[in-house]
Order: structure tokens, then sequence, then C-alpha cells
């Protein structure tokens, strides 16, 4: 048994594919599946479970795979603390955002880090807040920065920005009418426009409006979007509101596309986070990566 083996059945098992398993770990196919049937044999058991529709784990592929993620975690653990004893921050640092983050937070942070650390360079991944923790714990990416905390997940979530929400309206007189003050009455019987599910915009609004007697579910929802610029250009074009960052709407208020409102709520503010595994120490990198990022938001 051997960590390629192990790389190739945790992959297996993720994607659900030979083929898209195959990709991922730059192997041909008939390759990945030596690797499977030699583990097989090696435990003397059926591990992955092939059909003409689908392919998934068997009973003990399903208590094999845990303990794989375990040894290739311990192995990546040990050569991130070997790396540790060095003090220099180079090469490639893959890092899963959410839409935000991505959008707006890393590109105002990364000038310094580039220019601090010369031979250190990004490769920055955008899912939403749900599947950049899932890239975390399967080790798709060292580090990841999402604006939502999820418990029990394995992770560490490190504060390394604050945000304040706001709830942005077309710019018409209709709105404009309304003083910098908007009511939740206003906000029930206006079209309104979501994040995806798993967003942790999403998670942080719906959380708001409760607070504030607004049933989220009760919205009148007209249209469901993944990216916020999507949402911000669909404000201003007079489709609905809407709740978004503040960094994100930042320019298209001083060109007056759209308004926005703050609320006297702490439901408004939140945090976005640099999140690791635990028990895994941060390769020079993204340990200079999560220095970084407070030193840019917090004046660390």
């Amino acid at each position: 048994m051997h960590f390629k083996q192990l790389e190739v059945f945790v992959n297996v098992v993720r994607l659900k594919s030979f083929s898209k398993a195959a990709e991922v770990v730059y192997l041909s196919q008939p390759t990945v599946s030596a690797h499977v049937n030699a583990l097989e044999e090696e435990l003397d058991t059926k591990l992955i479970v092939r059909s003409t529709k689908e392919v998934y784990p068997s009973k003990a592929g399903k208590i094999f795979y845990k303990y794989a993620l375990d040894m290739l975690d311990m192995r990546d653990a040990a050569v991130a603390e070997v790396k540790s004893a060095s003090t220099q921050v180079k090469g490639m640092l893959e890092v899963a955002a959410s839409t935000v983050p991505s959008q707006y937070l890393l590109p105002r942070a990364m000038p310094t880090l580039l220019e601090k650390y010369p031979q250190l360079t990004f490769s920055i991944k955008q899912y939403d807040s749900v599947e950049v923790v899932h890239r975390i714990i399967d080790m798709d990416a060292e580090i990841g920065v999402t604006g939502a905390m999820f418990e029990k997940s394995g992770c560490v979530f490190e504060p390394v920005a604050r945000d304040r929400l706001v709830i942005i309206t077309p710019n018409t007189p209709e709105f404009a009418a309304l003083g910098g003050k908007i009511t939740p009455e206003i906000i029930r019987n206006s079209r309104f426009i979501s994040r995806e599910y798993g967003s942790g915009t999403r998670k942080e609004s719906e959380n708001f409006l409760r607070t504030i007697g607004v049933d989220p579910s009760a919205l009148k929802t007209a249209v469901q979007l993944e990216s916020t610029e999507s949402i911000i250009q669909a404000v201003k074009n007079n489709l609905g509101i809407s709740i978004v960052s503040k960094y994100a709407c930042e320019d298209c208020l001083v060109s007056g596309g759209i308004l926005a409102f703050d609320y006297e709520s702490p439901g408004l503010d939140r945090n976005f986070y640099a999140v690791y595994r635990k028990n895994r120490p941060l390769s020079p990198a993204a340990a200079a990566f999560v220095k970084g990022m407070k030193e840019r938001f917090f004046g660390e």
C-alpha cells in the first residue's frame, strides 16, 4: 500500500468516477483502476462498487475512506511541519475562497503579499462557503476564505477581515424618498433577490432578517443568483432589492446606480475567516497569507 493508491482511492470515492479521478491525479483511467484493484487485493475486500450507472464505496470502502484521509492528512502534516522549519515563503499557494473574498478582499490583500514575498504565487478557486469548507476537508486546497463558520467541520476558522452587510435597492424616487431608512414592511413587500443555498452571505442575511421579524421564506423572491456582482446589477436594473457585502457594492454606490440602507443591528456585522484543517501545521506560504490578510484588514 502506498500514498498514490490512497490518493487515487480517495478521489474515486469523492468524485464517484474513475475517469474524473484520473484527471485529478494525472493518471490514465486503466492506471487508476489498477491502483484500486491492488488495494482491494491487498485488503482482500471490495472497496468500490462499479455499475453501469454509478460508482460508489462499499461498506468496507466507506470505512477505509476515513482512514485513507487520515493517512494522507498525516503525510501532508509531516511534510508541512518539516517545511515550516524553513522561513522561506515561496511556491504556489492554492486558496479556496467564497464569492466576496475572491472578488473583493483578496485582490486588495494580494499586492502587498506579492511585494513582500516575490517568490509566492496564488491559485484562487471560487466556490460557495459550504464548498470552500469541503475543499479544505478533502485537501483540495490548504487554506480557504469564507464569510461563514460551520461547526463540527474539523476546521479552524480564524478571523482575517470584518465586513458589514447592507440592504441595497434601485436608485429610484420611491426608495430615495425613504431618507436612508428602510422598514421590515418595505422589505417584506418588495421583490427580493437572494444568493444561492450554501452562500455565507445568504446565511448571515437570513439570520439578520429573522432578528427584525422578517421570515426569509415569506419574502417575494424574484430570482436566486450565484454571484454578488450579478445581484448588484440586477438591483441596479430594478429587478428587486437584496442584501450584500458593503465591500462588494462600494463602486456602484459611488456611481449612483443603487442605494444602500444600513440598519441599527449587529446582525449585519460579520467576519471573514481563513479556514484550514485542525491539527495540520500551515506551510510558511499559508501562514504568511493569514498574517497578510490580518495586516490588511485588521491593521495587525
